[in-house]
């Protein structure tokens, strides 16, 4: 078993910060590329970043310059510093995690829950 878990979320006024974490637990031998996507109301999931093991980092050109992901590979952890926020940035957020769980098995996708993010104008 492998569980991603978020936490961070909440509710801030356009301009401020949150900080997102996503932890993964559980059976895990290697975990490769970690990232963060969003899914606002009647919009589709969109990648918001991601990050390699070896800590390159592709952003989309909505959060350039505003966001930072990085991540803590003893910890399992993947962060995501959000600031200079606008309401469009509202949305449920989710951690994603390519994991293999031995030496000789593939590369697996897995998500986690889900984190509320809103941002008021």
């Amino acid at each position: 078993q492998v569980q991603l878990v978020e936490s961070g979320g909440g509710q801030v006024q356009a301009g401020g910060s949150l900080r997102l974490s996503c932890a993964a637990s559980g059976s895990i031998f290697s975990i490769n590329v970690m990232g963060w996507y969003r899914q606002a109301p009647g919009k589709q999931r969109e990648l918001v970043a991601v990050i390699t093991s070896g800590g390159s980092a592709n952003y989309a050109d909505s959060v350039k310059g505003r966001f930072t992901i990085s991540r803590d590979n003893a910890k399992n952890t993947v962060y995501l510093q959000m600031d200079s926020l606008k309401p469009e940035d509202t949305a449920v957020y989710y951690c994603n995690a390519a994991i293999s769980r031995s030496r000789i098995s593939g590369w697996y996708n897995y998500w986690g829950q889900g984190t509320q993010v809103t941002v008021s104008s």
